[in-house]
């Protein structure tokens, strides 16, 4: 079943409703793109298993970097979760440099 690696969105069991009231079992599925990503901080492009929502959010927001700094961990996969941590290494002694 796929699953989007920075959303965490799945596919969810729903019931389809006839004119008769008639309740069958049905599966939705988000709408997963397999998707190169560009990464400022990282200068490389990451490629990522992600629903179509959640390219548009990445878009809006302002790019990947933005938007995976701010997610949380717990809806993230294991491959974004290193692709986080490596982002926000990079931002972080960025950061520092510039302080000093």
């Amino acid at each position: 079943m796929a699953r989007c690696e920075l959303s965490g969105k799945s596919p969810v069991v729903k019931n389809k409703v006839s004119h008769s009231n008639i309740k069958n079992k049905s599966t939705a599925f988000p709408n997963i793109q397999q998707k190169k990503l560009f990464s400022e901080a990282l200068n490389q492009t990451v490629s990522l298993k992600i629903a179509a929502s959640t390219i548009r959010t990445v878009d809006h927001v302002g790019g990947l970097d933005r938007y995976i700094t701010q997610m949380d961990s717990d809806l993230l996969s294991k491959r974004a979760k290193v692709i986080q941590t490596k982002i926000l290494r990079i931002l972080r002694s960025n950061k520092k440099k510039k302080e000093a």
